[in-house]
């Protein structure tokens, strides 16, 4: 629909413009602009199809360079703000004897399932970590109630947000976690820490989208949620930022915070989470203790192997690693594609406009004869090819307000808003240089070309 619009805007654009202008006396009757307008009129009739090309290889250029400039400098900014410390592990807690996963069914050992009922750092003591390699270790367990799930939170609304949103899964489980044990992560973190009274429930969710839909549930002031037998009230009308688990980005997508005194039992722990930081002072002691959690031949990892033990993690190191390659990439190539689009837009349009101004230069020689002087016809020559080079760009503008925040509602998570501003005006800057270079170079060759 877009490219139609674009084809069936310039096929009528010239001669709406035209008949708009003739009715303004003052202007189309001033310096040769009857002759631009006339000119402009033909040119336009005669290039629909690469005219309507050009503004769409525009509008790529634009929003290309935008939104890739804006989600290269919120992953920047995000790796720093989330990844406050060195190490995350965490590991499945109370394995069942059979379970599936991704639809495959697996056994459990004896020693696996007991396993999963200890802390992270004794499983990692019994297979010969020496703890002293970290610091600041704080453990806390992660908490899911069957009967507490996404379906559950949203209640009454549940019908009406499923018309709305029909691929959330909605039987998944909320997460739990007591606020004395968010309160160590997040001061470890360096992030918010928050209170709550014994009936009172806060929900953490950073992830946009997400908290968004949320909040419609939220924003009422009284919502309740059951957990354990026992009902707890909203704190707050809107979800609040937080997360436990290191990332890329901000993509936590709902944690409840209950009160100490809620009765979660053991058997309600659904995994442990162990945040710390390497026990060392310079770069290069901690790439050594790296290999210890990241090197698959190390003395650990071959040991968790051989029990069959699982433990997940992610290293700060490993996430700005695999980030900094994925944002010079997305730079690297919406750089490349952004130039390429933008360089053929301005060189077919400076071409075609040369060979018109070859093509036209008896009509200038008209103008001369009637009396225009060099200043009106350089004036017209210049007006002609501003607005035979600005017509397309003004329209791949219009379609870039609306491609931008597309782009920004895909990319969700990864690229934020405030970014977009910094972004834009780098990109008005490349196209101001590499497009207003090609613009009067058109105008200088096609001013020599009409020369007598």
């Amino acid at each position: 629909m877009g490219i139609i619009s674009t084809v069936l805007i310039f096929w009528s654009l010239s001669g709406f413009i035209l008949q708009v202008i003739q009715k303004m006396k003052h202007i189309y009757l001033k310096d040769a602009n009857m002759f631009v307008l006339r000119q402009i009129n033909n040119k336009i009739n005669t290039m629909v199809a690469s005219m309507s090309v050009i503004c769409l290889m525009l509008f790529m250029t634009i929003s290309i360079l935008s939104s890739s400039l804006a989600l290269r400098n919120t992953m920047q900014r995000d790796l720093i703000e989330m990844t406050p410390v060195d190490i995350n592990l965490y590991k499945t807690a109370n394995l069942p004897e059979i379970y599936k996963m991704y639809g495959i069914e697996k056994k459990t050992t004896k020693e696996q399932r007991e396993d999963s009922k200890i802390p992270i750092e004794q499983t990692l003591k019994n297979n010969g970590l020496n703890m002293n390699v970290l610091k600041n270790i704080v453990e806390i367990p992660i908490y899911t109630n069957d009967k507490l799930t996404w379906k559950d939170f949203f209640g009454n609304k549940y019908e009406e947000l499923k018309q709305s949103f029909p691929n959330i899964r909605y039987d998944t489980e909320e997460e739990i976690v007591k606020i004395s044990d968010y309160n160590k992560i997040a001061k470890l973190y360096g992030i918010e820490q928050y209170e709550l009274k014994d009936d009172e429930y806060i929900m953490l969710c950073d992830f946009k989208s997400q908290a968004e839909i949320r909040n419609k549930v939220l924003e009422d002031g009284e919502h309740y949620i059951n957990i354990a037998g026992k009902e707890y009230r909203s704190k707050y009308n809107e979800c609040k930022e937080g997360y436990i688990v290191m990332s890329t980005s901000h993509v936590n997508t709902g944690i409840i915070l209950v009160p100490d005194n809620c009765p979660l039992t053991d058997d309600m722990k659904e995994r442990t989470l162990l945040a710390a930081n390497y026990n060392v002072k310079t770069d290069k002691e901690k790439e050594e203790i790296e290999k210890i959690f990241a090197e698959d031949n190390s003395k650990l990892l071959q040991s968790l192997k051989n029990n069959g033990i699982e433990i997940d993690g992610l290293t700060k190191i490993k996430i700005i690693e695999s980030s900094t390659g994925l944002a010079t990439i997305i730079t690297f190539i919406a750089i490349y594609l952004g130039i390429i689009f933008l360089i053929a837009s301005s060189a077919i349009l400076a071409l075609k406009q040369l060979t018109e101004s070859s093509d036209n230069k008896q009509r200038y020689m008209i103008l001369r004869k009637i009396g225009c002087d060099e200043k009106i016809i350089n004036r017209a020559l210049f007006r002609q090819i501003g607005i035979f080079f600005g017509m397309p760009l003004i329209l791949a503008i219009i379609h870039s307000i609306f491609g931008i925040q597309f782009a920004l509602i895909i990319l969700s998570g990864i690229a934020s808003e405030k970014d977009l501003l910094p972004s834009i005006i780098a990109t008005i800057i490349v196209m101001g240089l590499v497009y207003g270079a090609y613009f009067m170079a058109t105008y200088f060759g096609s001013k020599n070309v009409i020369k007598e």
